[in-house]
């Protein structure tokens, strides 16, 4: 199962680490304390529309830009994890799905 506040995370942490910032830095420029930022970017966190608003401030990228950036990482979890479909047997009723686990 994909979560989306693990891919988030490690979008902003490339982002971060391809500016070449320290959490700290980016948490004084974010008015976010380290340690929060350190779990957003972990990924143990969920974070407000606000707190990422914040963030994304601090980084210099618009909160519109995130979705995006986490589109990709997400897309590849999934494909990886989601189960793949298989032809349904004779005798199986219509609508029926079955799956086998990727």
């Amino acid at each position: 199962m994909v979560l989306f506040r693990t891919e988030l995370g490690e979008v902003l942490r490339e982002a971060r680490q391809a500016q070449g910032r320290t959490l700290r830095d980016v948490a004084a420029a974010s008015s976010v304390s380290l340690g929060y930022l350190s779990e957003l970017e972990r990924g143990t966190k969920e974070a407000s529309s606000e707190l990422l608003s914040a963030v994304c401030a601090g980084l210099g990228i618009s909160l519109s830009e995130l979705p995006g950036l986490v589109t990709k990482p997400v897309e590849h979890v999934e494909t990886l994890t989601m189960p793949v479909a298989l032809p349904l047997a004779a005798g199986e009723p219509a609508g029926a799905v079955r799956a086998s686990a990727a």
